[in-house]
C-alpha cells in the first residue's frame, strides 16, 4: 500500500509540474497529458509473460480502465540484476494512453501494481508528458 501511495503522490507531482508548463499548440490541437507505461515480460531473468497472457491482461486491467482507446508498442528493453550486477536484456510492452480524463492517474497505478502481482514483477515504469493533439 505504500508503494501505491507513494507512485500516486509522484504521478500527481508530475502532473502539476507538467501543467506549469503548458505547450504552446498549433491551432486545431490541445494540450493533454500522455502516459507511457513500460511493463517487461521476463519473470526474473527468464521469458515469462506470453502473448496470450498479456492479451488476457489488456483485456482483464487495461481495457476496463481505459475503454476509450490505447496503444500497445512491443519493445526490448534491459536492466541491470541487483543481485548479480548483470544486464538482462528483455521484451516488453509499451502502453501509450492519451490522459482525458481527471480520474486516470489511480488507474495507472492499478494497472502497474497489478502486472506485477499478477507476473512477480519488481517494477513497472509509469511515465507523464505533455503532447499536443486533436482527435
Amino acid at each position: 500500500m505504500r508503494t501505491r501511495a507513494i507512485v500516486l503522490l509522484t504521478l500527481s507531482y508530475l502532473v502539476t509540474t507538467a501543467s506549469a508548463e503548458e505547450p504552446a499548440c498549433p491551432p486545431g490541437t490541445a494540450p493533454h497529458t500522455v502516459a507511457e507505461v513500460l511493463f517487461g515480460r521476463n519473470i526474473g531473468e527468464v521469458p515469462g509473460v506470453s502473448e496470450e497472457a498479456w492479451s488476457r491482461f489488456v483485456d482483464e486491467e487495461i481495457t476496463p480502465r481505459f475503454p476509450d482507446g490505447l496503444t500497445v508498442i512491443d519493445s526490448i528493453g534491459q536492466w541491470r540484476n541487483p543481485a548479480s550486477g548483470r544486464i538482462v536484456r528483455e521484451p516488453g510492452k509499451i502502453l501509450r494512453i492519451i490522459l482525458t480524463e481527471p480520474t486516470a492517474m489511480p488507474k495507472l497505478a492499478e494497472i502497474a501494481a497489478a502486472y506485477k502481482r499478477r507476473f512477480h514483477q519488481q517494477s513497472v515504469i509509469v511515465m507523464l508528458t505533455r503532447a499536443c493533439a486533436v482527435f
